[in-house]
């Protein structure tokens, strides 16, 4: 008779049915700490508002399952929570960080892009392991603790970008060996730039605060972008300081100097008027000898009086963020001769003639979800940006009730005219030659975008056919990219693209892939020659699909009936093409964002195709 050892009312038998039960110990274990981990995250989250992008955080499941996350925006790494990003998901309120204090395995965590406010949350310094903290395009406030870093021995990051943090910037980032990046630009932050003389910091951005003084020697090698906007630094990498830009310490060396000069040049007139009084009796004059450096005193005197330069209010004015076009003022755009383009989901649209010529001025009620300074700043970083296959942002007003973006004009029109426009004779329908032209044109675009803006979850966010212009030689350009951070997000919800994905109607969120999922509805949408209703719907909707479409006609074996008819013979001729970018396109409309192709494989793809590929050997659509 066998006999078994009971342990904890379990009966285990020797030999191999104890290895067996064992193996199932840090099962038990670690379904303890998911339902630890998953009242700690929901504990966390109750100290919010708004939290509808946080409907996925169910405590019947596991929040991580290996290194699947099965809530919205948590991390996973070998069952433990190694991260939260919950960017871009309308959070609101106070938020308490004390609840993550017990989740010790925590590296990443970031809520940028929400509309979060209070204090800087003190409880961040005790979570040690922590390599990155990301807090940009929110409403927190107040000054940060000087020793709010000191205990924070591994973090790499630092991302505060557009809060309203004000005070010295905490000298305890000093001690931070490992720091890497660090992003306080866009607050208020008062004093001096401390000394941060880590040999690992590669990016510091401090603009658009109020600081004053000096440049640190150890930071005088960044760009000088990294410091513009405070008006009383100075030092290498910026102009030389002036006496009343110094600090306390740089003024006592400065009175040190000027007293042993002083004392110097006393002396030294001494001498120089013993020698002079010897040389002339008294009586005699010395007038004639003074006359020219009294006369050149006073020249030096006048020539150094000039009138201060008059600032002119930034209020009410047409700013540009480029230095390659021809200046005009709002007035000037207010007289000119305007026409109606449209009235998109986000504002009308008017061609006006300028002096230098047309313009397209946007007019935009629901962009309020950034303050005055943020959108001065995020304008001037879309300014910045330049791509053959963006149209550039020429300038824009700032009005709280109202924006205005100004865009050059672009005389041919939108690709979503020319695919459903009326076409004749005298006015043909695109070529394929043209429409794969266009393809790789947007991808590139795209592409571009995701490396600009990568901080931005969706950098175009609302990618359609509307949304693509043509130039004369039927080259795209995008516009109304990189929106979403100064965009209401309630309107952002019901009108962009990106919010019209699978996964936000799933999770609640946007991904990087949802703007793969637009760029496939608009790859689909120019194969079909059909207007996607994806655009018209609020939500993702699976019987309103495209992609839904033209699955059930491959499914029924009528894929040579997808094509759009004004294609013509290139349905035969360019088969092979056609048929490899219809799988393109579906692999970017894929529902399951983890199975969806990211935009670099899409890219790559695009670009592998040619014009003339007459084969279809090897394009399968079945699921892998």
């Amino acid at each position: 008779m066998r006999t078994g050892v009971r342990v904890a009312g379990l009966m285990r038998a020797p030999a191999p049915t104890i290895s067996a039960a064992f193996l199932f110990l840090p099962l038990c274990i670690m379904v303890v700490l998911s339902a630890s981990d998953a009242e700690t995250l929901l504990q966390f989250k109750r100290s919010l508002t708004s939290t509808t992008s946080l409907r996925s955080w169910d405590p019947s499941v596991p929040p991580c399952d290996n290194r699947k996350a099965n809530w919205a925006g948590v991390l996973c790494m070998n069952g433990y929570i190694k991260g939260l990003r919950l960017e871009n998901m309308g959070l609101k309120g106070e938020v308490d960080v004390n609840p993550l204090v017990s989740l010790t395995h925590l590296r990443t965590l970031s809520f940028m892009n929400n509309t979060l406010v209070g204090p800087w949350p003190s409880v961040i310094s005790k979570l040690g392991n922590l390599r990155s903290v990301y807090l940009s395009y929110n409403h927190f406030s107040g000054e940060i603790p000087d020793d709010a870093f000191t205990s924070m021995k591994f973090l790499k990051k630092v991302f505060l970008t557009n809060n309203e943090f004000k005070g010295q910037i905490p000298l305890s980032l000093a001690s931070v060996s490992t720091l890497m990046e660090l992003r306080l630009d866009g607050n208020k932050f008062r004093g001096q730039v401390p000394h941060l003389e880590m040999d690992t910091l590669k990016k510091l951005n401090v603009s658009n605060n109020e600081l004053r003084g000096p440049i640190p020697r150890s930071l005088s090698h960044m760009d000088p972008t990294c410091f513009s906007g405070n008006s009383d630094l100075c030092g290498d990498p910026l102009p030389a300081c002036e006496i009343s830009q110094l600090s306390p310490s740089g003024l006592l060396k400065i009175a040190v100097i000027l007293i042993v000069l002083g004392v110097t040049l006393a002396v030294t007139a001494a001498i120089f008027i013993i020698l002079v009084l010897r040389k002339h009796p008294a009586g005699g004059s010395i007038e004639e000898e003074n006359k020219p450096a009294e006369s050149a005193y006073r020249s030096t005197q006048s020539s150094s009086v000039a009138p201060a330069p008059k600032r002119g209010a930034e209020h009410g004015k047409l700013l540009f963020v480029r230095n390659d076009r021809e200046r005009f003022d709002l007035q000037d755009l207010l007289r000119a001769s305007a026409e109606v383009l449209g009235s998109g989901s986000f504002g009308s649209s008017y061609k006006a003639t300028v002096l230098c010529g047309a313009v397209v001025v946007k007019r935009y009620k629901h962009m309020n979800n950034a303050g005055r300074e943020e959108f001065h700043e995020y304008m001037r970083r879309l300014g910045r940006l330049t791509h053959p296959n963006l149209l550039p942002l020429v300038a824009y007003y700032y009005r709280k009730e109202e924006k205005l973006l100004v865009f050059d004009f672009v005389d041919n029109g939108s690709l979503a005219s020319h695919l459903h426009g009326n076409h004749n004779l005298e006015e043909p329908g695109l070529d394929w030659g043209a429409r794969l032209k266009i393809i790789k044109g947007i991808a590139r675009g795209l592409c571009y975008l995701y490396t600009s803006l990568p901080n931005i979850a969706a950098p175009h966010g609302h990618l359609k056919s509307s949304n693509v212009l043509l130039d004369e030689s039927f080259e795209p350009l995008l516009t109304d990219y990189g929106l979403i951070p100064v965009a209401n997000l309630e309107h952002s919800q019901t009108l962009m693209m990106a919010y019209k994905s699978p996964e936000y109607a799933q999770l609640g969120r946007i991904t990087k892939k949802s703007d793969v999922w637009s760029l496939g509805i608009v790859i689909l949408e120019m194969l079909t020659g059909r207007f996607p209703e994806n655009y018209l719907t609020r939500n993702h909707d699976i019987k309103a699909d495209l992609a839904s479409w033209v699955n059930n006609m491959i499914k029924e074996k009528k894929t040579a009936q997808v094509f759009d008819a004004e294609l013509g013979r290139a349905r035969e001729s360019n088969k092979g093409e056609l048929l490899k970018m219809l799988k393109i396109g579906l692999s970017c409309c894929e529902d399951d964002v983890d199975r969806r192709s990211d935009l670099n494989e899409i890219v790559k793809q695009i670009e592998e195709l040619k014009e003339g590929e007459l084969s279809d050997d090897g394009v399968d659509f079945s699921p892998h």
